[in-house]
């Protein structure tokens, strides 16, 4: 058994697999968890680096799906949290199903946040820990064809912010908020979106850089990382364009139907 134990959400495919992965190399003992079971899978690639593994397959959208990941953990201390677990929805909202739009809220923000106030609650308690949270760049774009999506990840970067003021006294616990912009993972296929231009594209970045870029920044105790350099330079200008430009700039990534279109 190691040292140090590190809880990693979403972590079967893209960004998770490969932060479990970093923090597998970096001799974290894990709880990966995801909501199939190809996280078995994963957890067999992990433990290739010598730590202990557990996995666990669990629905994090509900309040029972987080309170079993924290039962899996058997009461040991959890040093690093990397808070990954999120889905995508794409299509206009008015032709959305309740479901499928609730599971987007209840995934990205009410099973994130319930996760970390039942961490950080004994990371200040005692002084130390480090969370990670995967937020986008989206949260900066109204999302037009991705609304839900982009609101919700515009409540987890504003979400991130605030805790980290909250908390500032304590020294030895950081708050760490990852904004990739679109990432070559199964998120688009999932969100039914490989008929826009954005889903279409070849031109996303890949996920063990976009992880590369989080694990990097959360050692360092930072608050933000905008992974890519174009990223960077989308995240400034959106802060200085008008709303219902942005939005119909999304809307040309994200209208069904556009890939190919200019």
């Amino acid at each position: 058994m190691a040292d140090k134990f590190a809880i990693i959400t979403g972590a079967s495919t893209g960004i998770g697999f490969e932060l479990a992965s970093i923090a597998a190399e970096n001799g974290y003992d894990l709880l990966v968890v995801a909501d199939e079971p190809l996280i078995e899978a994963a957890a067999a690639d992990f433990k290739r680096h010598g730590v202990a593994v557990r996995a666990l397959e669990a629905d994090l959208a509900t309040i029972e799906g987080v309170d079993r990941l924290l039962a899996e953990t058997k009461g040991r201390r959890i040093d690093l949290v990397c808070a990954n677990a999120g889905r995508g929805l794409g299509h206009g909202f008015l032709d959305q199903d309740v479901a499928d739009w609730r599971r987007v809220i209840d995934t990205n923000v009410t099973g994130t946040i319930y996760l970390l106030q039942k961490v950080l609650k004994e990371m200040v308690a005692r002084g130390d820990g480090k969370i990670l949270i995967t937020g986008s760049i989206a949260g900066f774009i109204p999302g037009s064809f991705q609304a839900v999506y982009n609101g919700t990840k515009a409540f987890i970067d504003s979400f991130a912010d605030a805790i980290r003021n909250e908390i500032k006294e304590t020294k030895g616990v950081t708050v760490t908020t990852l904004m990739p912009g679109p990432v070559e993972t199964e998120f688009f296929e999932r969100a039914d979106m490989l008929d826009t231009n954005v889903g279409a594209s070849e031109k996303k970045s890949d996920p063990t850089d976009v992880a590369r870029d989080g694990w990097d920044a959360l050692m360092k105790g930072e608050a933000h990382i905008v992974s890519g350099w174009k990223n960077k330079v989308q995240a400034a200008v959106a802060h200085v364009t008008p709303a219902a430009v942005l939005a119909e700039q999304h809307r040309k990534m994200a209208e069904p139907g556009s890939a190919g279109k200019s």
